[in-house]
C-alpha cells in the first residue's frame, strides 16, 4: 500500500537532510586592529598606572575589549599591532607618518599590550618592518582559502582595510559603531569596489598615513573616475576619451598624468602587503584560555575583574 507524504512533512524531510550537510565546524575568524584599539582606548578611558607607575589605561581596555568578543563567541582570533610605527613605507616616501607627535605614553603601552594579549592566549602579530594592516590583510587572505572558514572579519574602520573585503566572506566590522560592511557596503561608502581602494587612495590622498594625493582630485572625481576604470592604467590619456559622467576631465588628466610616478608611488603606499608571515593555520588562531603567566599580568596592571572573568570562560572546540 503506497502512501502519499504530506508537503508539510516532506518539506520537513527536506530541511533536515540540508541540516545534516552542514559542516557546522565552520568558523568565523576575528581579525583586530590592534594600534587603533590603542589608540582609542588612550584618548577614550581614563588614564591608570600598574604597580610600577606604568601608564596602562589603554591596554586594560583593549583587553576588557578583545575578552568581550571572546564572550560574545569569537573562538578564532589574531590582533596585528605596530610595534614600530615606521615600516618599510617611510624608505619608499619620506612624508610617511612616523611616530612623531605620538605621546610617549600612548607608545609605551605597545609592548605591555602585546604581552598581555599572548599571555591571555590570544595570538598577536607585532609588526616591525611592515605595518599592522599589511598583517591583517595578509591574515585575511589566507584565512579566506581556508574552507573550514565561514566569515573572516576585519576588525577596523581603517579604510585602508577595504580593499581586503570580498563578497561577503571577507568583511570590515566596525564594533564601535555596530557596522558591518562587505563588498557592497564598501561600494556604497566610497563610490568604488574594494580592489580600486588603493587607486582611488593614491588621487585622494590620505592625511593618516602621511600622503598629499594628487592636486585637484577630490573623492567625488575619484569615485567617478574609478567606477568606470578599475585602476590607474586603465583610465585613457586622451582627456577627451574619458566617460562623460567624470566632470573636469582634462584638469584631472593633467594632474594625474604630469605627476605620473607620484600617482604610482601612492598607490603602493596605499596597497597592503598579503605576503607578511601570520599563521600556518586557521586552527593556530584558536583561543585556548590564557596562559599560567596570566594572572601575573593582571595583578600587575590591577585587572582582578578580568582575572576573575578569563578562567571561568571554557574555550569552544
Amino acid at each position: 500500500m503506497l502512501h502519499r507524504t504530506s508537503p508539510v512533512l516532506k518539506s520537513l524531510l527536506n530541511r533536515i537532510t540540508s541540516l545534516e550537510k552542514l559542516d557546522w565546524s565552520r568558523m568565523d575568524v576575528h581579525l583586530i586592529d590592534g594600534t587603533y584599539e590603542l589608540f582609542r582606548h588612550f584618548f577614550a578611558v581614563p588614564a591608570s598606572a600598574d604597580v610600577n607607575g606604568q601608564e596602562v589605561g589603554a591596554v586594560r581596555g583593549v583587553l576588557n575589549s578583545v575578552f568581550s568578543m571572546i564572550q560574545q563567541g569569537a573562538t578564532h582570533v589574531g590582533v596585528a599591532t605596530d610595534h614600530v610605527v615606521e615600516s618599510f613605507r617611510n624608505d619608499l616616501y619620506p612624508g610617511y607618518k612616523t611616530s612623531e607627535g605620538v605621546a610617549p605614553e600612548l607608545l609605551s603601552q605597545f609592548p605591555i599590550l602585546e604581552e598581555a594579549l599572548e599571555a591571555m592566549g590570544v595570538v598577536v602579530w607585532p609588526m616591525v618592518e611592515f605595518e599592522a594592516d599589511d598583517a591583517l590583510a595578509s591574515a585575511a587572505a589566507k584565512a579566506a582559502k581556508d574552507d573550514r572558514v565561514n566569515q573572516v572579519l576585519i576588525c577596523t574602520p581603517d579604510k585602508d582595510l577595504s580593499q581586503c573585503v570580498v563578497g561577503k566572506r571577507v568583511v570590515q566590522l566596525d564594533r564601535r559603531r555596530d557596522i558591518m560592511r562587505d563588498e557592497a557596503g564598501v561600494a556604497a561608502k566610497f563610490g568604488v569596489k574594494p580592489k580600486s581602494i588603493p587607486d582611488y587612495l593614491a588621487v585622494v590622498g590620505d592625511s593618516a598615513d602621511g600622503f598629499p594625493g594628487m592636486r585637484g582630485w577630490g573623492v567625488k572625481a575619484a569615485a567617478l573616475t574609478f567606477s568606470q576604470y578599475s585602476h590607474l592604467e586603465d583610465i585613457p590619456k586622451d582627456w577627451r576619451e574619458w566617460h562623460p559622467s567624470i566632470k573636469k576631465a582634462r584638469v584631472l588628466s593633467e594632474s594625474l598624468f604630469n605627476g605620473w610616478d607620484d600617482a604610482l608611488l601612492f598607490r603602493t603606499l596605499a596597497t597592503l602587503r598579503v605576503d607578511v608571515p601570520v599563521f600556518e593555520t586557521v586552527e593556530d588562531l584558536r583561543w585556548q584560555g590564557p596562559r599560567p603567566n596570566f594572572e601575573e599580568h593582571c595583578k600587575r596592571m590591577k585587572v582582578p575583574n578580568l582575572l576573575r572573568r578569563v578562567p571561568d570562560l571554557q574555550p569552544r572546540h
